[in-house]
């Protein structure tokens, strides 16, 4: 069936449908004035396996054994991977000059989890101040990226970046920790790249992220603004139950757990507020 310019293909009915599928899957929640955004992300899904319809899409997720493969490629398709090094930076300074210090004062090690890692800005971000602060030399730090989208941790595994994503990166860490390629990206040095792990997570399976084991600190930066209330309750939960005694969850500054859970406290550092377990 040929689609004209102008026709709707995604009506009320079936953009529910998808909506719950969506955030069944993974917590991920459009609202109802996200509907042109979300018809247009599943179109480009819709004709890259050929289908006439949505109507064909939807009944192929839900009932085609392949389906578990193609929600790989949906997800990677829904999801926004906007991101750079160095974000949030008073944020950062309360983690290398607070967080991190009181943690090994502890002990000898310290975790961190960057949750919806996208492309790998921020946990290289983490690996880059750190070695700097020359905390490698006096402790054992494991940083571990996670994201549901395969196509960005493809990029994060490979890490080459285009000028966008330094807009917030002073020189000198660009000119000490990347190394310039022809076509003008930017390869992060192999030192820092094998700091960082990468791995594929749902948020949403809390089974799986149990296999992480207990960290530190969990970074989960313009994540569950994605999510709704039920969602983000969910996934909250579970980083409280992830984190060590008084570890530290760091959100985004748009972001709140106002209404979500009482079981962090604000916490008022120097540089920043910050939640604790």
């Amino acid at each position: 069936m040929a689609l004209s310019n102008n026709q709707q293909i995604l009506t009320d009915d079936l953009f529910r449908l998808f909506r719950d599928y969506i955030h069944e899957k993974c917590g991920i929640f459009f609202k109802e004035n996200n509907k042109y955004l979300l018809e247009r992300r599943l179109e480009s899904r819709m004709k890259e396996l050929n289908f006439s319809t949505l109507n064909q899409y939807y009944y192929y997720l839900m009932y085609d054994p392949r389906s578990l493969q193609e929600q790989d490629s949906l997800f990677d398709a829904i999801t926004t991977n906007e991101t750079y090094f160095f974000r949030e930076e008073r944020q950062l300074k309360a983690f290398l000059h607070e967080i991190v210090p009181e943690t090994l004062a502890q002990k000898k090690s310290i975790r961190i989890w960057s949750a919806g890692c996208s492309s790998g800005e921020e946990p290289y971000t983490i690996a880059i101040l750190l070695h700097e602060a020359g905390f490698y030399d006096r402790a054992k730090i494991d940083i571990y990226g996670s994201d549901i989208s395969q196509e960005a941790l493809k990029k994060a595994r490979k890490g080459i970046y285009r000028e966008i994503s330094f807009r917030n990166t002073q020189p000198q860490y660009r000119d000490r920790y990347f190394v310039p390629q022809e076509n003008g990206t930017y390869r992060i040095c192999d030192m820092i790249k094998e700091k960082v792990s990468f791995g594929r997570l749902n948020l949403m399976d809390t089974t799986r992220v149990s296999l992480l084991g207990y960290l530190d600190v969990i970074f989960c930066r313009n994540v569950i603004i994605y999510f709704d209330e039920v969602a983000k309750r969910k996934v909250i939960e579970m980083m409280h139950d992830r984190l060590t005694p008084s570890g530290y969850l760091l959100l985004g500054h748009s972001e709140s757990l106002i209404s979500i859970t009482t079981k962090f406290k604000l916490k008022h550092l120097r540089y920043d507020l910050v939640y604790q377990k």
